[in-house]
């Protein structure tokens, strides 16, 4: 028997599981994720979070994608994480360590009337070096700009790790670019030996973006945390926009900012819980 609380950063669902005491059996995970993601035969979501004890931090995040691919990072994710583990009693603190794959990420929690409303997430430092994203070719210290024959198309890329790997594409309108076809050929293409997050970023304003985010291991999905700050990290990168801006997402509108003090992203949103419940899905496995 599993008990889940499912919940949601504008639209991209995740099934948070808390395992403090008694993690999962790690051979069945990958197929876990499968069946709870699965929005026919399962419960429905885009992935799968596991709530787990830290020896470096004050918890541990291990997220798992719908195709039971795990994930480094998610910034929806982080702040789902840390809303649960605040109003579900684990913690007090508004300022937490969560330890990921990526890293530790250090979220801070905007609580009101004993309730998280917004959570403000400093994503670290963006990785920028070829080899860092990673990507295939010769290494360089920035890869913007590079042309990338994907389904096609002849695309213009810019690329950034938030920890995860992101391929960022400006399109002129957001609504009209070809997701589903181009999403999947540059996320397996084979410059990319790790897969890839894929960003079709439109430029509003000079602090306006609009995005839509095709992920590695979910497809389309209504947002994505890690995609947004890569976006803003690429424009600023290409002179298309500033340092802080709106992104607006299918599933609603992400405040993020790079400093120029410390390198550092952040990302600032809300998260929401939907509903509890326990499924005999783990026992069919």
């Amino acid at each position: 028997m599993v008990r889940f609380t499912k919940m949601h950063g504008l639209g991209n669902d995740y099934l948070v599981v808390e395992a403090m005491s008694r993690p999962p059996e790690e051979s069945k995970l990958p197929a876990l994720a499968r069946a709870l993601s699965d929005r026919h035969f399962g419960i429905g979501a885009d992935g799968l979070i596991l709530v787990l004890p830290s020896r470096v931090a004050d918890f541990r995040m291990r997220i798992f994608n719908s195709d039971g691919s795990e994930a480094e990072m998610c910034g929806n994710g982080i702040r789902l994480f840390s809303k649960y583990v605040y109003e579900h009693g684990l913690t007090q603190e508004k300022k937490l360590e969560i330890e990921t794959l990526a890293g530790i990420i250090r979220p801070l929690l905007r609580v009101k009337g004993g309730r998280v409303a917004r959570v403000k997430v400093d994503m670290g430092e963006p990785r920028l070096r070829r080899s860092e994203i990673p990507m295939k070719g010769k290494d360089a210290p920035r890869v913007v700009g590079e042309k990338l024959r994907a389904g096609g198309r002849r695309l213009e890329i810019t690329a950034v790790s938030m920890g995860n790997p992101h391929c960022v594409v400006f399109v002129p309108d957001v609504e009209r670019a070809q997701v589903e076809k181009l999403g999947p050929a540059v996320e397996n293409h084979p410059t990319f030996p790790h897969r890839t997050n894929v960003e079709f970023a439109q430029v509003i304003s000079d602090n306006h973006l609009k995005m839509r985010v095709w992920e590695r291991g979910a497809g389309e999905t209504l947002a994505c945390g890690t995609g947004a700050a890569a976006t803003l990290v690429a424009a600023a990168l290409n002179r298309l926009a500033s340092r802080k801006a709106k992104i607006t997402l299918r599933g609603g509108d992400l405040q993020v900012s790079w400093r120029r003090e410390d390198n550092h992203v952040f990302i600032e949103g809300p998260a929401a819980e939907v509903c509890t419940g326990e499924t005999r899905l783990d026992e069919e496995l």
